[in-house]
């Protein structure tokens, strides 16, 4: 910068406002400055001007895993997550900062933010770690979870409508008129947990009890939907619907049932859940209810911005919505 200042005949706080678009330098002389910083390959470090103004634009994205099945990064609604509060985060002049921890020590997931690496946390899934997740709330951690709004939260959540996209997608199903209908998910997870709440109110809503030879723990790896309905052809049971708590799932399971050589949707309807971009190409294609990810990008960052500048932020859950194919 004092080179650049030397060059133009000016002092570093006029190149530091040229550089900085301010409107106190004049066109010609910023465009002038603009140029020679250009020639010089020079960019202010952002880094070094946050810490010197004493401020942070950096967000943390943490996304947890379970260290005994260690779903990837790789999983489609992760990805597209990730797209919209990357979006929702660059419209707003801010970083994202992208690590991971073991859900069994989810109190590590502040570690960006203590060590002043960034402004605040957004945290995707809860992980079975509700207290833990209290508790970092309790130390005014600016955080924001997307997950399923639970009992006694001091946290703030940003999450779909899980029960009625569970009712949405086995009412679908009944309508059809299916009446054995499978379900494929991990209930001790939050969101399947309410997920299979909706399951069974719509059932109950037609006289019917979920069957527990029915009800099949599933984590979101893609391979347990091939799993589960080897567990259930093991069981010996007999059912004519299918609802997976993922599209992945819902697309293995397919996949299986072939092998097995039943035909869906004539012998199983299956419906799937978040509405992945796969979903629409599938084979055949995959009935499903849809997470409003842009939606929800925005939201999280929202509430975000709003606990970093001191604001209260209120938990928020967003529509869930059929998706008929």
């Amino acid at each position: 910068m004092a080179d650049i200042a030397r060059l133009a005949g000016v002092s570093k706080a006029t190149v530091s406002r040229a550089l900085n678009r301010s409107t106190l330098v004049s066109e010609d002389t910023r465009t002038r400055i603009l140029a020679l910083a250009s020639s010089l390959n020079y960019t202010i470090n952002i880094g070094a001007q946050n810490l010197r103004l004493k401020q942070n634009r950096t967000v943390g994205v943490v996304v947890p895993y379970d260290a005994g099945v260690r779903q990837e990064l790789s999983d489609p609604f992760f990805l597209s997550l990730l797209g919209s509060l990357a979006d929702a985060l660059n419209a707003r002049g801010f970083d994202l900062l992208l690590s991971r921890v073991d859900a069994e020590q989810l109190d590590a997931a502040a570690t960006p933010f203590d060590t002043g690496r960034v402004a605040g946390i957004i945290l995707i899934g809860q992980w079975r770690r509700h207290e833990q997740l209290n508790t970092l709330a309790a130390r005014q951690v600016p955080m924001v979870v997307w997950g399923a709004q639970a009992p006694q939260q001091r946290y703030v959540s940003v999450g779909g409508d899980n029960a009625s996209g569970g009712m949405l997608a086995t009412g679908h199903l009944l309508a059809a008129g299916r009446r054995r209908i499978a379900f494929i998910g991990d209930i001790t997870q939050a969101e399947v947990a309410q997920r299979y709440r909706g399951y069974c109110q719509a059932l109950a809503a037609q006289g019917l009890a979920p069957d527990p030879q029915l009800c099949v723990p599933a984590s979101f790896l893609a391979q347990d939907g091939a799993h589960a309905v080897r567990q259930l052809a093991r069981r010996g049971v007999v059912y004519d619907g299918l609802f997976a708590c993922s599209d992945l799932l819902a697309m293995t399971a397919i996949n299986t049932l072939r092998t097995l050589g039943r035909e869906v949707p004539r012998d199983v309807a299956v419906v799937g859940y978040d509405d992945i971009a796969l979903a629409s190409y599938f084979h055949p294609p995959l009935c499903t209810i849809r997470q409003p990810v842009r939606a929800a990008g925005e939201a999280l960052v929202a509430s975000l911005m709003a606990l970093i500048e001191g604001r209260p932020a209120e938990s928020l859950q967003l529509p869930a919505e059929l998706v008929l194919r």
